[in-house]
């Protein structure tokens, strides 16, 4: 540890989306919700509580997760309306710090250092955090409280739902001891496997071992999580960092060849990437068209093709995103026959702070209708509406 001790917050909301959903439809308070694609081929993007404690989880089949918990009610994903919420959770967090580093919609790290001369205690941030969120948005967020990022999250994990746990100090290798190994930052399936064969199953195992043998069998990455076992992260606090990218995906329920259902599929992934651009106040200058073949190579395997394309100038609407990804499918399809289609976008760029002066009537009406349909988006879901297609000539 650096004699200059930090103090971290790690926010994370409780099942986001699917809480977002129960606050809004309040029929479904108390019931087992899943945030996703009801088809055979469909995931799950999150669940309830009380879905999860029947062993549902993200990014679980949704055919499995409806043999686990039949009386699931699922639920269509809005994510432009998770965005807009996810921005007023934002302003909250920047009302304690101005040092935020969002990791994903729903979660963030906060650096309080120097907020705590204005309150009581690292805890009583915690605390006023977590009740000011729920004065926002009616939801829910559980804050773990560490002298490191890592400490923070792990914290932050562990008093779900709705918890608040401060590690202090003088108490992180303790905290650590005694749990999993795979709890710790950089331990994947493949690191764990090979830590379970050396014998060591958890955090105070792995801290005990001997660091010459864990570089042996691990390379670089064994003195890495030796450091880590015993509380040693100088990894700080990015306000900086912005979101690399944004996509959308969908597995088909039968595989498809080229035809207007692959297309309008295509379209609306574009349409729902391009308000999420817009919820963040962004725009992006690449498109990427990810395209999973239906040809298996191996139990559960499928080939995977990418395109890219790189537009001349950054975009936030979905015609102009839909167009790019289109092209790449025109190039890449080949009579191919796919499970898989998904768009994404990258490149981002922040919304310059005034626009031009001048701007044409086309990029006006257009401005327009991309605010109307976020707003009918927000309010009835992203499939209440969409854009008609080309005007065919009589």
């Amino acid at each position: 540890m650096s004699d200059a001790v930090a103090t971290i917050l790690h926010a994370d909301m409780d099942a986001f989306y699917a809480a977002v959903e129960q606050r809004d439809h309040p029929e479904l308070r108390g019931k087992p919700v899943i945030v996703g694609a009801r088809s055979p081929r469909g995931v799950v993007l999150t669940a309830s509580y009380e879905a999860r404690a029947f062993g549902v989880h993200s990014a679980m089949p949704s055919a499995q997760a409806r043999q686990l918990c039949p009386d699931a009610i699922f639920v269509p994903s809005r994510m432009s309306h998770y965005a807009t919420v996810a921005r007023q959770i934002r302003a909250v967090f920047e009302e304690f710090t101005p040092e935020v580093e969002p990791l994903s919609l729903d979660e963030a790290f906060l650096e309080v250092t120097a907020s705590l001369r204005l309150f009581h205690s690292a805890a009583d941030i915690g605390r006023q955090l977590k009740r000011r969120v729920r004065e926002v948005t009616d939801l829910a967020v559980s804050v773990g409280i560490g002298p490191t990022k890592m400490i923070a999250k792990i914290a932050s994990a562990r008093c779900k739902p709705d918890g608040l746990l401060e590690v202090k100090p003088e108490d992180v290798e303790s905290f650590l001891r005694p749990l999993p190994v795979n709890e710790l930052w950089g331990v994947g399936p493949a690191t764990h496997a090979e830590l379970l064969r050396m014998g060591i199953t958890t955090i105070g195992a792995l801290a005990d071992g001997d660091r010459d043998l864990l570089e042996q069998r691990l390379g670089s990455l064994g003195p890495a999580l030796w450091k880590l076992a015993h509380g040693h992260d100088r990894r700080t606090v990015d306000a900086r960092r912005e979101r690399k990218s944004y996509g959308e995906e969908q597995t088909f329920e039968c595989d498809l060849r080229d035809g207007e259902r692959l297309r309008q599929t295509i379209r609306a992934q574009a349409e729902a990437v391009a308000r999420r651009l817009r919820a963040g106040t962004c725009r992006a200058r690449t498109v990427t068209l990810k395209i999973k073949l239906a040809q298996r190579i191996g139990p559960g395997k499928y080939p995977i093709l990418t395109r890219s394309a790189t537009l001349p100038a950054a975009v936030d609407d979905g015609p102009s995103i839909a167009t790019a990804a289109l092209r790449l499918w025109d190039a890449a399809k080949a009579g191919k026959t796919v499970r898989l289609v998904g768009v994404s976008v990258s490149g981002i760029e922040s919304e310059p702070a005034q626009l031009p002066l001048f701007t044409s009537r086309q990029s006006q009406r257009s401005t327009a209708l991309n605010r109307a349909l976020d707003e009918i988006a927000a309010r009835f879901g992203g499939d209440a509406v969409s854009r008609g297609g080309p005007r065919k000539q009589r």
